[in-house]
């Protein structure tokens, strides 16, 4: 009982530190901007129809990059996002426990990990970044410096796909606010364009701030 009570007690901390920016344990992504400043942000944004798939594939968007010695983006991500974790020389992790905000659920092995990126590859590509260089799409699929990187669920990142909010939400309605502002984030740093339905789902969400 003891030990459900803590499991239960770290994952409202888990989740209220993702919220809140909070929690050196659990440090998730670089917290975005307030509510206020991401729907002046959102006002900002070009609404259109989105763009076609055609052409789109994740390999235009190197993404896996060596980050420091022999992490790459996705090792960084599993260390920050994590706790507890421990790595080997590869920096491929040998312990460690993630938080899975989107769901509310713990995962305890790694290859079960998926991470995700707010602004999906291929919503990035029909919302404009089929123009750009490759080295700029690469910055974004491996971007540690905003909200763009996320260790959750595999079956949470496999359920939200190619998404934008209009089409999908976490499970975990108590993370909508601080979702809707890191994606809303990553659209303004990009200057991707999004869709009317996005737009008000964006609204809605933050509208839960």
């Amino acid at each position: 009982m003891r030990r459900i009570t803590t499991l239960a007690m770290t994952a409202v901390a888990a989740t209220t530190a993702w919220i809140l920016g909070t929690g050196p344990a659990l440090a998730y992504p670089p917290t975005p901007p307030s509510a206020s400043t991401a729907a002046a942000q959102l006002a900002s944004l070009t609404v259109k129809t989105e763009g076609s798939t055609t052409g789109y594939s994740r390999d235009l968007f190197p993404h896996w990059i060596t980050q420091s010695g022999t992490c790459d983006t996705r090792d960084q991500v599993l260390k920050r996002d994590g706790t507890g974790v421990t790595v080997d020389s590869q920096c491929e992790p040998t312990a460690g426990r993630w938080y899975s905000v989107y769901d509310a659920t713990w995962v305890n092995d790694d290859s079960s990990v998926d991470i995700d990126h707010i602004v999906p590859l291929a919503e990035a590509w029909e919302s404009g970044a089929n123009t750009w260089s490759t080295s700029r799409r690469q910055q974004f699929a491996n971007d540690l410096s905003i909200s763009q990187l996320i260790a959750v669920s595999a079956s949470s990142n496999r359920s939200k796909g190619d998404k934008d909010p209009s089409a999908w939400k976490p499970t975990n309605t108590s993370v909508h606010c601080i979702y809707a502002r890191e994606w809303i984030w990553v659209k303004y740093t990009y200057g991707l364009s999004l869709q009317s339905a996005e737009k008000t789902a964006l609204q809605q969400m933050l509208g839960t701030c």
